[in-house]
């Protein structure tokens, strides 16, 4: 069933919406970002990517190394949205590597080339609002070519964001998630 025979849908995708919750105007789907893993503490400051290879706590857009042990990267989990033709939610997340492989990425950054590593086993590093409780739940992470993030798919488990990346959600369950995460645009796809 495609959801361009529901009006909500339709609406999302056509118009500009001011969100009631966060002020800002949105069009079409958005992902959500989280801008650091969750065991990053709070108050360190961010770094370019050059600073990675020297330093033990460095955090960048898209690389993050914790008291110079922990190795994390930047990356993205796909939800797809049933009916929605292909379309689907993005978690801008993070993930963590193994050092090698980390290294193996940041030596790699610049070239292009990246699908041709991984995929490599990771563990999920940020808690996402609407859902149990979702750090450390095992993944896989797959590289990608010209500097797109990695995709994160997680370990086929009952947990229920591993069931919504592996089933797809509904258009409701796409509101009620963007809800709670600062966004609810509820009221403005139904007038």
């Amino acid at each position: 069933m495609s959801l361009n025979d529901d009006p909500r849908w339709r609406r999302l995708q056509d118009r500009e919406i001011t969100c009631a919750s966060c002020g800002k105007l949105h069009q079409g789907l958005f992902d959500l970002v989280a801008v650091r893993p969750d065991h990053w503490p709070a108050g360190l400051e961010h770094s370019s990517n050059s600073a990675a290879q020297s330093s033990k706590n460095f955090l960048s857009e898209d690389f993050c190394v914790l008291n110079g042990e922990y190795f994390f990267v930047r990356c993205v989990l796909f939800v797809p949205i049933i009916g929605g033709d292909g379309q689907h939610l993005g978690y801008g997340s993070w993930s963590t590597l193994s050092q090698q492989n980390f290294e193996s990425y940041m030596d790699t950054f610049d070239d292009g080339e990246q699908d041709k590593l991984g995929p490599w086993f990771g563990w999920f590093s940020n808690r996402l609002h609407g859902y149990p409780d979702t750090l450390n739940l095992k993944c896989q992470v797959q590289p990608q070519s010209k500097r797109q993030r990695p995709i994160i798919t997680l370990e086929p488990t009952d947990h229920p964001l591993a069931r919504e990346q592996r089933d797809g959600i509904t258009l409701d369950r796409l509101l009620e998630i963007y809800a709670v995460n600062g966004h609810d645009m509820r009221a403005a796809l139904t007038d």
